[in-house]
């Protein structure tokens, strides 16, 4: 085989590959994806009036309004009003938690429809951690066809 044959071969077998690759993500992947929303983390813009896409994607934080400093209290952070559905196609990456700056705890789920975009965390807060008396919990998933959320909710540290 010469040269010119080879790279002939190569040009198209790499044609086809692309084309079947591209064919493939439309089928498994459906949904047209909006790409507005992976360029910065998307919040809530109006509490009293939501979309439907915010009821489904901003997680939701539920923690007592005060705590005492050094004891334990449980945080639940959930995907949306209404959980957020889970399959092949559409699916929570991951529901990460931190104190203001400070990683809490995060958590990885796969793509299945057996998992619930759900969490629970167990924390405790220092009273230096809270000089001004109160904390700020900032919850954040990620999904795959929506991109990145976030969600807060403040607790005042007694």
């Amino acid at each position: 085989m010469n040269r010119r044959m080879f790279l002939q071969s190569a040009l198209t077998g790499a044609v086809v590959a692309v084309s079947y690759r591209t064919a493939a993500a439309i089928s498994y992947f459906p949904t047209k994806v909006d790409q507005a929303l992976f360029q910065n983390i998307n919040r809530v813009k109006d509490p009293a009036a939501k979309t439907p896409l915010e009821k489904g994607h901003a997680p939701v934080i539920i923690a007592p309004a005060s705590v005492k400093a050094g004891d334990l209290f449980t945080v639940e952070v959930s995907v949306g009003e209404t959980l957020h559905p889970m399959g092949p196609a559409h699916w929570i990456q991951y529901i990460e938690l931190s104190i203001g700056n400070e990683p809490a705890g995060r958590i990885d789920l796969q793509p299945k429809g057996y998992m619930k975009p759900k969490a629970a965390f167990t924390l405790a807060i220092p009273k230096e951690s809270a000089t001004e008396g109160k904390i700020t919990l900032v919850a954040r998933q990620h999904c795959n066809l929506h991109g990145l959320w976030e969600g807060n909710f403040d607790i005042t540290v007694t």
